[in-house]
């Protein structure tokens, strides 16, 4: 019996460290793969030459990054800088070389504390991101003329970005250690490649990737420091702590939380304390500047705003979009404590960030990089990954063209108000689309694409196979297969072995 033990054991860890090879269970990767050769054998010799997964998907990455900067050539060769519309009719507009000289960077003025000209009295951007911009200016040659300057504003921005695009792909693909090659659904994403050098959104979303990839391997105040670092670059990563708290409170893990909290917490004063200290009213204009600025693009607010006679005032829609947020934060909650097994960090993060999106009252064309990653962890699947790029892509060119309409005088070059109301709806559908199909995955496990591979949380680190300690609802109850009926694939367990020796 022993020896039959053994035997079994030996086989199930030589099963765990087996990668996942998405050829051979996705049939979207399988066909793309014709193009390379067909789907990866179990004879292929992996781990024998220079090119493992994470080195050939990193270059992929910087490759779709190189395509999304020539992408905005026609930019770079005079759009900016020649015509009001023309950078929106080649879709390739970007705010980093008009707010060069916009931000006061072209005339050496320091971010937060010196006061700008013109309507926007300081920089309007969280602290870290203000460091990477007056890094940026500073490799910047400060002769030539100003179209000389903002193009190579850019493109050094454009070289710092893409390192970041790299950290990110890099991060995802080994985040999910038996599953290497869902960082190509991050590396080949076709919005993230045309939005990549439109604002500085990479930042932030590389040291959450960064935070994510720590916490996977059980490294809680590091998590925590890249987090703390993350929300000091951009709001948005701060949302992760709630799905976190929510899950180690099922499992019983306070310790780690804690420790991932002290860290983000510890992190964020550091980069702001000294700016909040000497130059308080340009530190805050970030927080002043996201309060009072009205509907804007991409939302359904806007929708409403514009096929009303009386728009809702900004202070109604901030407070409407605030309760809207906190029903989804609720919702989110309830979902971590009554699901039939604990949801995977990855699926509750990119559910949060997904939320804020869909009831924000502003939706930039690249806030689509904050779920990208995302998205790749929560769920790996190339067929809704496409179908939700899909819409994201749409969704960018609808809001050039749209521009285009508005900019454009009499002539009317471009898509007017109706039919940018519909690219809205589209990019709203396919985020909820991905979000559906997310929540179906929590209820049924076994259609979930990382647990029907055999894991429970590879992006849990301390949650991944540990006991549930307060739950809510059915699955309080003694468990029961909870698969569909009428799915017929392989039955999934999770966890660790509990004290009757059944799986938990």
């Amino acid at each position: 019996m022993c020896g039959m033990a053994s035997a079994e054991s030996t086989q199930a860890s030589v099963h765990e460290r087996e990668p996942v090879r998405p050829t051979t269970e996705d049939e979207v990767a399988a066909a793309g793969s014709e193009l390379i050769g067909g789907p990866l054998g179990r004879r292929a010799l992996l781990g024998s030459s220079w090119w493992s997964p994470v080195r050939v998907i990193a270059l992929v990455a910087i490759g779709m990054f190189a395509l999304g900067l020539v992408q905005k050539a026609p930019c770079y060769d005079g759009a900016w800088f020649f015509g009001a519309s023309s950078q929106y009719t080649h879709a390739c507009y970007s705010d980093i070389p008009h707010l060069y000289q916009g931000r006061g960077f072209a005339d050496g003025l320091v971010p937060y504390f010196d006061r700008l000209p013109g309507d926007m009295q300081y920089l309007e951007y969280p602290v870290l991101t203000g460091v990477f911009m007056e890094v940026a200016s500073w490799l910047t040659p400060g002769s030539g003329t100003i179209q000389y300057q903002e193009q190579w504003y850019w493109m050094v921005n454009a070289g710092m970005l893409m390192v970041c695009a790299a950290v990110i792909v890099v991060c995802v693909t080994r985040t999910h250690a038996r599953r290497p090659w869902d960082g190509l659904l991050v590396a080949l994403a076709p919005a993230a490649a045309l939005t990549a050098t439109i604002n500085w959104d990479l930042l932030a979303v590389a040291l959450t990737a960064a935070a994510m990839l720590m916490w996977s391997r059980g490294r809680s105040l590091a998590f925590g420091v890249l987090l703390g670092l993350a929300t000091a670059a951009k709001l948005y990563p701060f949302l992760l702590l709630g799905p976190l708290m929510v899950l180690c409170w099922r499992a019983g893990r306070w310790r780690e939380f804690g420790k991932a909290l002290g860290g983000a917490i510890v992190a964020w004063v550091v980069v702001n304390g000294p700016v909040m200290l000497f130059a308080f009213e340009g530190w805050s204009k970030f927080y002043t500047f996201s309060q009072e600025r009205g509907v804007d693009f991409g939302s359904f607010w806007l929708i409403m705003a514009q096929n009303s006679d009386d728009p809702l005032s900004t202070d109604t829609v901030n407070t409407l979009a605030t309760l809207l947020m906190l029903v989804c934060c609720a919702a989110v909650a309830a979902l971590a404590l009554i699901a039939p097994r604990r949801p995977r960090f990855a699926q509750l993060a990119f559910l949060i960030v997904a939320a804020f999106i869909l009831t924000n009252k502003v939706y930039s064309p690249q806030y689509v990089l904050w779920l990208v990653p995302l998205a790749a962890l929560a769920r790996p699947k190339w067929r809704d990954f496409l179908i939700w790029q899909a819409c994201e892509v749409a969704y960018f060119l609808g809001i050039w063209l749209y521009l285009a309409y508005t900019t454009s005088g009499d002539a009317h070059k471009g898509l007017p108000t109706d039919g940018y109301h519909w690219a809205i709806a589209l990019h709203l559908l396919g985020t909820l689309y991905v979000c559906v199909m997310v929540v179906r995955d929590i209820f049924m496990p076994d259609r979930d694409p990382v647990r029907r591979s055999g894991d429970d949380d590879p992006s849990g680190g301390v949650l991944d196979g540990a006991e549930d300690v307060f739950v809510l609802g059915p699955a309080a109850r003694p468990r029961r297969h909870m698969a569909d009926a009428r799915f017929d694939g392989p039955a999934v367990e999770w966890g660790r072995p509990g004290p009757t020796g059944g799986s938990l």
